[in-house]
């Protein structure tokens, strides 16, 4: 594998056969929420209750993809775009999460996939995108084992639906922020604030993406990948320098929250044990009794990749006295702190380097699994102005982050793909329609699409595996 020297050469070139695309998920898009015999997920239901979401909105309308799927796909097809991820609504296979399938919902599937396919376009198909069927929750949701056999179930349903052209397939996406930031801190779907809970879901989540990668497997499924919101975690200093001096008491806090982040759901995953800070926390938080002897096997069943979400660091130091945050059972004694780095409409900081960081050491320490950035982006307030949206922000957001994701490749990161978060402006979870994320610009009450700046520049990135940066450029 040759990789371009962008340093010398001005050129960014990436693989042959890197996967370029773009991810959206079901409840963020679809709409239809109460069409074809489609169950209520905790979605519809966080939604609907007075003060979750900023301006009372829902995902029931949201980008009215389920009707307009074909207009997507094509315009998916003009972006030159060779992998598309997206999510199964759970709700719309099984109304409430058990029993027979909906005919209805496969079908829709069954369109789309085969519309992709017509296109030319790869179909990345994930599972669970955090819109669980109520009737789940009101039996316990993630607290509850029953909820990992019932999606594994589920996962049968599926493969056995769109296996026969179906190949990539995604069991969970950030199972950290529906575990924590659904049962931990509430400020996510279902809404609970218990530590001891989050950490239960936690472990569920992980059995149900155990369980369902042993059914996908056996069932004949080509790829498996479980995707995480990992990050780099670095103190305040480390920001803008990799090399500055860390305390001994910063370090601890940095191991402690990246442990927390990203080794509680790898580790069990790839090498089937929990770190003991984990086990340590959950001690601590109502214990370990939900974790049975067996269950860290199935965890550990055979997968393929690990996609990152990736959208910047976390950063941290050492905060003597400070209790857990809600959302980090185990946190205790840690500061989370700003980042000394532009930020965008979120308020997250943009920190390019912190991809490559990331990804380099995953690779180290995962070397048994491939990697996919499987979301990158940014939310920035579009406008659009004789039928254009100059997303400069966005764009340069993307083009550092590509630079990086490249450095990474050429420092040995076994990265196979990319794909920009998000295709389409959207339903933001708790944030609701006031964040744009999307490199296509929708226009929610005649739900007009207009590519932005960026969609045309990934355009052409993709047509030419690569793009051409200046290398005064910061």
């Amino acid at each position: 594998m040759t990789i371009t020297t962008m340093e010398t050469r001005g050129t960014v070139v990436f693989p042959e056969n890197f996967v370029w695309g773009a991810a959206t998920a079901s409840y963020q898009i679809e709409g239809a929420a109460k069409e074809d015999g489609r169950g209520p997920s905790i979605w519809d239901t966080f939604s609907a209750t007075p003060g979750k979401v900023r301006d009372g909105d829902t995902g029931e309308v949201a980008c009215d993809h389920y009707h307009r799927y074909r207009d997507d796909v094509a315009l998916m097809k003009e972006l030159s775009l060779n992998a598309y991820r997206f999510s199964v609504a759970w709700p719309r296979i099984q109304a409430t999460g058990t029993g027979p399938a909906s005919p209805a919902g496969l079908g829709f599937y069954d369109r789309l996939v085969d519309t992709l396919l017509e296109a030319g376009i790869t179909p990345y198909v994930t599972l669970y995108h955090w819109d669980l069927p109520q009737a789940l929750e009101d039996l316990g949701g993630w607290t509850s084992r029953e909820t990992a056999y019932h999606f594994a179930e589920y996962a049968a349903i599926m493969y056995g639906r769109l296996g026969d052209r179906v190949s990539h397939w995604t069991t969970l996406n950030e199972p950290w922020v529906s575990a924590f930031l659904g049962y931990g801190s509430g400020v996510h779907a279902p809404g609970r604030t218990s530590p001891h809970d989050a950490l239960k879901a936690a472990h569920h989540l992980l059995l149900g993406h155990g369980l369902a990668a042993r059914t996908l497997r056996s069932a004949g499924a080509e790829e498996i990948m479980l995707v995480v919101n990992s990050a780099p975690v670095l103190t305040p200093a480390q920001v803008n320098d990799p090399d500055a001096a860390v305390s001994e008491a910063d370090a601890a806090a940095v191991h402690r929250i990246h442990t927390l982040l990203t080794r509680q759901f790898l580790d069990p995953a790839l090498f089937g044990s929990y770190p003991e800070e984990v086990l340590a926390a959950a001690g601590r938080n109502g214990g370990t009794a939900h974790i049975l002897d067996g269950d860290l096997e199935i965890i550990n069943a055979p997968i393929d990749l690990v996609g990152i979400n990736y959208y910047n660091p976390c950063v941290v130091e050492d905060g003597p006295g400070l209790g857990a945050d809600p959302a980090w059972p185990g946190s205790e004694g840690v500061r989370f702190a700003p980042a000394d780095a532009p930020v965008t409409a979120m308020g997250w900081p943009i920190v390019p380097s912190g991809l490559s960081r990331l990804l380099v050491r995953l690779s180290q320490d995962y070397p048994q699994v491939g990697l996919m950035v499987t979301e990158n982006g940014a939310a920035f307030d579009d406008v659009v102005e004789d039928g254009r949206v100059h997303d400069g922000g966005r764009l340069a957001y993307l083009e550092g982050h590509l630079r990086a994701a490249h450095e990474a490749i050429a420092a040995g990161a076994d990265l196979r793909g990319y794909l920009v978060w998000s295709l389409l402006d959207n339903f933001e979870w708790a944030e609701g329609y006031s964040h744009r994320f999307g490199v296509v610009h929708v226009d929610y009450t005649t739900q007009v699409r207009t590519p932005k700046d960026s969609a045309l520049w990934y355009r052409d990135v993709i047509g030419n595996n690569g793009f051409s940066w200046s290398p005064n450029k910061p």
